[in-house]
Protein backbone atom coordinates (compact mmCIF):
# COMPACT_ATOMS: atom_id res chain seq x y z
CA UNK A 1 0.00 0.00 0.00
CA UNK A 2 1.08 3.53 -0.56
CA UNK A 3 0.28 6.24 0.61
CA UNK A 4 0.76 9.80 -0.53
CA UNK A 5 0.65 13.56 0.88
CA UNK A 6 0.96 16.23 -1.93
CA UNK A 7 0.91 19.64 -2.93
CA UNK A 8 1.61 20.00 -6.12
CA UNK A 9 1.84 16.76 -7.38
CA UNK A 10 5.42 16.09 -7.16
CA UNK A 11 4.70 12.85 -4.42
CA UNK A 12 1.76 11.84 -5.90
CA UNK A 13 3.78 11.50 -9.60
CA UNK A 14 6.30 9.53 -7.44
CA UNK A 15 3.68 7.60 -5.70
CA UNK A 16 1.63 6.51 -8.70
CA UNK A 17 4.88 5.67 -10.72
CA UNK A 18 5.91 3.25 -7.70
CA UNK A 19 2.65 1.92 -8.17
CA UNK A 20 2.72 0.97 -11.86
CA UNK A 21 5.55 -1.54 -10.98
CA UNK A 22 4.34 -2.76 -7.68
CA UNK A 23 0.64 -2.85 -7.94
CA UNK A 24 0.54 -1.37 -5.03
CA UNK A 25 -3.05 0.10 -3.71
CA UNK A 26 -2.28 4.44 -3.62
CA UNK A 27 -4.43 6.32 -0.92
CA UNK A 28 -4.36 9.90 -0.98
CA UNK A 29 -3.57 11.17 2.96
CA UNK A 30 -4.59 15.09 1.36
CA UNK A 31 -8.22 13.10 0.81
CA UNK A 32 -7.74 12.14 4.21
CA UNK A 33 -6.96 15.14 6.20
CA UNK A 34 -10.02 16.92 3.82
CA UNK A 35 -11.96 14.49 5.40
CA UNK A 36 -11.16 14.72 8.64
CA UNK A 37 -10.60 11.02 8.53
CA UNK A 38 -8.38 8.78 10.82
CA UNK A 39 -10.13 5.48 10.20
CA UNK A 40 -8.57 2.02 10.45
CA UNK A 41 -6.50 1.79 7.27
CA UNK A 42 -5.86 -1.94 6.08
CA UNK A 43 -2.50 -2.68 4.36
CA UNK A 44 -1.15 -5.72 2.88
CA UNK A 45 2.47 -6.40 1.75
CA UNK A 46 3.87 -3.19 2.81
CA UNK A 47 3.31 0.40 3.75
CA UNK A 48 4.88 3.09 1.77
CA UNK A 49 4.76 6.88 2.61
CA UNK A 50 5.42 8.84 -0.51
CA UNK A 51 5.37 12.73 1.34
CA UNK A 52 7.51 15.89 0.86
CA UNK A 53 10.44 16.99 2.57
CA UNK A 54 9.24 19.92 4.70
CA UNK A 55 12.39 21.58 6.65
CA UNK A 56 14.16 17.73 6.32
CA UNK A 57 11.34 16.16 7.99
CA UNK A 58 7.95 14.34 6.40
CA UNK A 59 5.30 17.36 7.16
CA UNK A 60 4.06 17.50 10.58
CA UNK A 61 0.42 17.30 9.87
CA UNK A 62 1.47 13.53 7.95
CA UNK A 63 3.08 12.72 11.03
CA UNK A 64 0.11 13.59 13.19
CA UNK A 65 -2.31 11.88 10.90
CA UNK A 66 -0.34 8.97 10.89
CA UNK A 67 0.10 9.01 14.69
CA UNK A 68 -3.90 9.08 15.05
CA UNK A 69 -4.83 6.60 12.49
CA UNK A 70 -4.44 2.50 13.36
CA UNK A 71 -3.06 0.62 10.44
CA UNK A 72 -3.50 -3.16 10.28
CA UNK A 73 -1.61 -5.49 8.70
CA UNK A 74 2.09 -5.70 7.43
CA UNK A 75 4.66 -3.83 9.51
CA UNK A 76 6.81 -3.27 7.00
CA UNK A 77 7.38 0.81 6.29
CA UNK A 78 9.15 2.53 4.08
CA UNK A 79 9.13 6.37 3.55
CA UNK A 80 10.34 8.06 0.13
CA UNK A 81 10.46 11.77 0.62
CA UNK A 82 10.52 13.78 -2.56
CA UNK A 83 12.44 17.48 -1.93
CA UNK A 84 14.63 20.32 -3.62
CA UNK A 85 18.02 18.88 -2.80
CA UNK A 86 17.98 16.53 0.52
CA UNK A 87 16.13 15.20 3.05
CA UNK A 88 19.07 15.69 6.46
CA UNK A 89 18.48 13.60 9.39
CA UNK A 90 15.21 12.73 8.65
CA UNK A 91 15.53 8.89 8.91
CA UNK A 92 16.10 9.45 12.58
CA UNK A 93 12.46 10.77 13.29
CA UNK A 94 10.76 8.49 10.97
CA UNK A 95 12.36 5.90 12.88
CA UNK A 96 11.13 7.21 15.76
CA UNK A 97 7.62 7.61 14.34
CA UNK A 98 7.59 3.89 13.25
CA UNK A 99 8.75 2.56 16.77
CA UNK A 100 5.62 4.80 18.68
CA UNK A 101 3.57 2.92 15.94
CA UNK A 102 4.84 -0.23 16.62
CA UNK A 103 6.12 -0.03 12.33
CA UNK A 104 9.35 -1.92 11.39
CA UNK A 105 11.25 0.61 9.90
CA UNK A 106 12.79 -0.16 6.15
CA UNK A 107 14.32 2.44 5.73
CA UNK A 108 14.11 6.51 4.31
CA UNK A 109 14.89 7.92 0.77
CA UNK A 110 15.07 11.03 -1.11
CA UNK A 111 13.92 12.08 -4.42
CA UNK A 112 15.16 15.47 -5.74
CA UNK A 113 12.22 16.76 -7.79
CA UNK A 114 10.83 20.23 -9.01
CA UNK A 115 11.41 22.97 -6.30
CA UNK A 116 7.97 24.17 -5.46
CA UNK A 117 8.43 26.36 -2.07
CA UNK A 118 8.20 29.72 -3.65
CA UNK A 119 7.65 31.21 -0.41
CA UNK A 120 11.00 31.08 -0.09
CA UNK A 121 13.06 29.94 -3.60
CA UNK A 122 12.17 29.79 -7.05
CA UNK A 123 11.12 27.08 -9.52
CA UNK A 124 13.07 25.83 -11.86
CA UNK A 125 13.14 26.70 -15.82
CA UNK A 126 11.28 24.48 -18.03
CA UNK A 127 14.42 22.64 -19.45
CA UNK A 128 15.72 22.18 -15.86
CA UNK A 129 12.41 20.21 -14.93
CA UNK A 130 12.67 17.87 -17.80
CA UNK A 131 16.09 17.31 -16.40
CA UNK A 132 14.97 16.99 -13.04
CA UNK A 133 12.18 14.76 -14.18
CA UNK A 134 14.56 12.54 -16.10
CA UNK A 135 17.14 11.82 -13.23
CA UNK A 136 13.96 11.11 -11.24
CA UNK A 137 12.52 8.34 -13.19
CA UNK A 138 15.74 6.02 -12.60
CA UNK A 139 15.88 6.59 -9.28
CA UNK A 140 12.34 5.23 -8.63
CA UNK A 141 12.86 2.49 -10.77
CA UNK A 142 15.95 1.46 -9.19
CA UNK A 143 14.13 2.26 -5.30
CA UNK A 144 10.70 0.14 -6.49
CA UNK A 145 13.42 -3.17 -6.84
CA UNK A 146 14.05 -2.60 -2.81
CA UNK A 147 10.05 -2.78 -2.19
CA UNK A 148 9.58 -6.07 -4.45
CA UNK A 149 12.76 -7.89 -2.83
CA UNK A 150 11.30 -6.45 0.80
CA UNK A 151 14.51 -5.09 1.69
CA UNK A 152 16.31 -1.96 3.20
CA UNK A 153 17.26 1.22 2.03
CA UNK A 154 21.19 2.29 3.03
CA UNK A 155 21.55 4.15 6.32
CA UNK A 156 22.71 7.19 5.22
CA UNK A 157 25.44 8.53 6.78
CA UNK A 158 24.16 12.24 8.24
CA UNK A 159 26.70 15.47 8.59
CA UNK A 160 26.16 16.95 11.22
CA UNK A 161 24.52 19.89 8.86
CA UNK A 162 22.39 17.22 8.48
CA UNK A 163 21.04 17.27 11.92
CA UNK A 164 21.25 20.61 12.87
CA UNK A 165 18.92 20.91 9.45
CA UNK A 166 16.09 18.20 10.66
CA UNK A 167 16.69 19.47 14.62
CA UNK A 168 17.02 22.88 15.51
CA UNK A 169 16.07 24.36 12.09
CA UNK A 170 12.72 22.10 11.78
CA UNK A 171 11.81 23.26 15.21
CA UNK A 172 12.34 26.99 14.45
CA UNK A 173 10.25 26.49 10.81
CA UNK A 174 7.06 25.82 11.42
CA UNK A 175 6.59 29.04 14.30
CA UNK A 176 8.91 31.31 12.13
CA UNK A 177 7.84 30.66 8.85
CA UNK A 178 4.49 28.55 8.19
CA UNK A 179 1.74 30.91 8.77
CA UNK A 180 -0.97 32.17 6.60
CA UNK A 181 -1.23 35.56 7.15
CA UNK A 182 0.55 36.97 3.81
CA UNK A 183 -1.81 34.73 1.44
CA UNK A 184 -3.73 37.26 -0.22
CA UNK A 185 -5.24 36.98 -4.13
CA UNK A 186 -5.59 40.15 -5.99
CA UNK A 187 -7.39 41.63 -8.66
CA UNK A 188 -6.94 38.68 -10.89
CA UNK A 189 -9.02 36.56 -8.31
CA UNK A 190 -12.47 35.16 -10.83
CA UNK A 191 -13.66 33.27 -7.74
CA UNK A 192 -13.00 30.18 -9.32
CA UNK A 193 -13.11 28.08 -5.67
CA UNK A 194 -10.06 26.08 -6.98
CA UNK A 195 -7.91 27.06 -3.97
CA UNK A 196 -10.90 26.46 -1.09
CA UNK A 197 -10.88 22.76 -3.10
CA UNK A 198 -7.09 21.85 -3.79
CA UNK A 199 -6.62 22.76 0.61
CA UNK A 200 -6.18 19.20 2.25
CA UNK A 201 -7.07 21.68 5.51
CA UNK A 202 -10.16 23.06 4.93
CA UNK A 203 -8.03 26.46 5.93
CA UNK A 204 -9.26 28.48 2.92
CA UNK A 205 -13.17 29.81 2.49
CA UNK A 206 -14.88 32.78 0.07
CA UNK A 207 -15.64 35.39 1.55
CA UNK A 208 -16.89 38.45 -0.60
CA UNK A 209 -15.90 37.05 -3.67
CA UNK A 210 -12.14 36.22 -2.60
CA UNK A 211 -10.31 33.47 -0.89
CA UNK A 212 -9.80 34.17 2.96
CA UNK A 213 -6.71 32.24 4.94
CA UNK A 214 -7.40 30.89 8.48
CA UNK A 215 -4.61 30.02 10.65
CA UNK A 216 -4.67 26.11 9.79
CA UNK A 217 -2.34 26.04 6.93
CA UNK A 218 1.00 23.55 6.39
CA UNK A 219 2.34 25.99 3.49
CA UNK A 220 2.06 23.18 1.02
CA UNK A 221 1.90 25.68 -1.89
CA UNK A 222 -1.32 23.98 -3.32
CA UNK A 223 -3.52 27.41 -3.32
CA UNK A 224 -0.34 29.27 -4.87
CA UNK A 225 0.27 26.98 -7.56
CA UNK A 226 -2.46 25.25 -8.64
CA UNK A 227 -4.60 29.49 -9.07
CA UNK A 228 -5.97 29.45 -12.87
CA UNK A 229 -5.16 33.16 -12.75
CA UNK A 230 -1.91 33.41 -10.67
CA UNK A 231 -4.52 35.65 -8.36
CA UNK A 232 -2.92 34.52 -5.10
CA UNK A 233 0.27 35.78 -3.85
CA UNK A 234 2.31 35.54 -0.76
CA UNK A 235 3.24 39.04 0.70
CA UNK A 236 5.61 40.09 -1.79
CA UNK A 237 7.78 36.96 -1.91
CA UNK A 238 5.72 35.33 -4.83
CA UNK A 239 5.45 38.64 -6.99
CA UNK A 240 6.73 37.45 -10.27
CA UNK A 241 7.69 34.06 -9.33
CA UNK A 242 6.74 31.41 -11.74
CA UNK A 243 4.36 28.70 -10.49
CA UNK A 244 4.81 25.20 -10.17
CA UNK A 245 2.94 22.24 -10.52
CA UNK A 246 3.27 18.53 -11.49
CA UNK A 247 2.14 17.70 -14.73
CA UNK A 248 3.28 14.46 -15.68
Amino acid sequence: MILYFSGTGNSKYVAEQIAKITSDEIISINNKLKNNDTSDVLVDDRLIFVVPTYAWRIPRIVRDWIMKTNFKGSKNTWFVMTCGGEIGNAEKYNKQLCNKKGFIYMGSVGIVMPENYIAMFNSPKDDEIEEIFSQADKEIKNITEVFVRNKQFPTPCNSLQDKVMSGPVNMLFYPMFVKAKDFYADDKCINCGKCVKVCPLNNIEIKNNKPVWNNNCTHCMACISYCPTSAIEYGKKTVSKKRYTCNK
